[in-house]
């Protein structure tokens, strides 16, 4: 025993002056390892009889801790002595540029659907949604579509097999329009007849096409306004009021072309004033004029009283009128943006260069309030 406590002095001592992890490392070999001193103290305790391990065995274990935990505090002293000594070697100059690292960007999408709602939001626009997933009777039949319509052809509509609740299909909606049917159907429930409308509809759209303008999956807005006494002059006016604030220009000038569109009547197309300037399309001017030329940007109309009537609504007490742009396209237009498919490919270099930051993006936060 005596020879066991003279080791432990010796061992605490040598652990004490030691002043690297290495050699401590060597002083928790020496004693604590498999043939360190006090490993092999332990192993003798075999060969004793009951009496004799029952007195040794607790001194070499009352040892062992010691020694352990001896090595562990002068582990802590050293690690936390090396790591002072490192920060005062260190120094970091806090005048430098913090070095850039990887963030995310808002995609040209989503910028124009929130600069979308923003100015129709200074309108009195609302903005409303409904499903992807639609039964035919509310993407066709509502809107004044009949069976043979061309717009039903499979080759314009991703189907679905199973069948709707009322018996008919189910489909990717091709429009935003059912959003307006159901929009209708539900404000007509609640305000027995009808009562003002103005909403918005943004979201996806499905059809099935695929070119440099065109895409299987694709962003529309339409726009609905039903109330009394509403005719063209505010659906022009409406239109004129949002491509000035979008485009941020004043010399926006529209043509309301007559066209034909099942769920409006009468129906217009919206053309819009345009130069070539390089490579890119630039919106703003007159048409006719020279240099100048006409671009269409979507399909419009006063809503058809058939449509009124499905919806729960009294055509001879209610009118309204629809409009329906494609985000895309207008995005391409603002940004100089030309072939529509990058918008889904994902690629983070197109990203990158078209993309927003979501910390300083730019913003139409004057809205059309500004220009009145």
């Amino acid at each position: 025993m005596t020879d066991l406590t003279t080791d432990k002095q010796t061992a605490l001592a040598a652990i004490a002056a030691v002043g690297t992890l290495d050699a401590l490392e060597e002083q928790r070999l020496a004693a604590l390892g498999k043939k360190g001193w006090v490993s092999l103290a332990l192993k003798t305790l075999g060969g004793m009889s009951p009496a004799e391990r029952q007195e040794a065995a607790p001194a070499i274990q009352a040892v062992r801790a010691e020694i352990a935990d001896a090595i562990d505090a002068k582990k802590a002293y050293l690690e936390a002595a090396a790591l002072e000594a490192q920060l005062a070697a260190e120094k970091l100059d806090l005048t430098l540029p913090a070095p850039q690292s990887l963030r995310g960007s808002i995609h040209p999408v989503s910028q124009v659907m929130d600069e979308l709602a923003e100015i129709f939001a200074d309108l009195g626009f609302a903005v409303a949604t409904g499903p992807e997933i639609e039964d035919d009777w509310h993407n066709f039949t509502a809107l004044n579509m009949d069976e043979s319509h061309p717009a039903r052809a499979m080759h314009d509509t991703f189907y679905f097999p199973d069948a709707a609740p009322d018996g008919g299909q189910m489909l990717l909606r091709t429009h935003t329009s059912p959003v307006q049917i159901r929009t209708k159907k539900d404000v007509a429930a609640k305000n027995e007849g009808g009562a003002p409308i103005r909403i918005i509809a943004p979201g996806r759209v499905y059809r099935s096409d695929s070119d440099a303008t065109h895409t299987p999956m694709f962003h529309q807005v339409e726009g609905l306004v039903v109330d009394r006494d509403i005719h063209l002059g505010h659906l022009k006016w409406t239109l004129e009021t949002f491509f000035k604030a979008f485009f941020e220009r004043e010399d926006i000038v529209l043509r309301l072309r007559p066209s034909y569109f099942p769920f409006t009547e009468p129906s217009v197309e919206v053309d819009v004033g345009y130069s070539n300037e390089g490579n890119r399309r630039v919106v703003g001017g007159h048409g006719d004029d020279e240099g100048h030329d006409w671009m269409e940007l979507g399909g419009s109309g006063m809503v058809n009283a058939r449509v009124l009537h499905s919806a729960g609504f009294d055509p001879e007490q209610w009118q309204g009128f629809a409009f329906g742009l494609g985000i895309d396209r207008i995005a391409m237009l603002k940004y100089g943006m030309n072939d529509l498919r990058a918008f889904f490919d994902g690629d983070p270099r197109w990203l990158a260069h078209y993309g927003f930051s979501p910390f300083d993006q730019p913003t139409l936060s004057a809205g059309v309030g500004a220009r009145a």
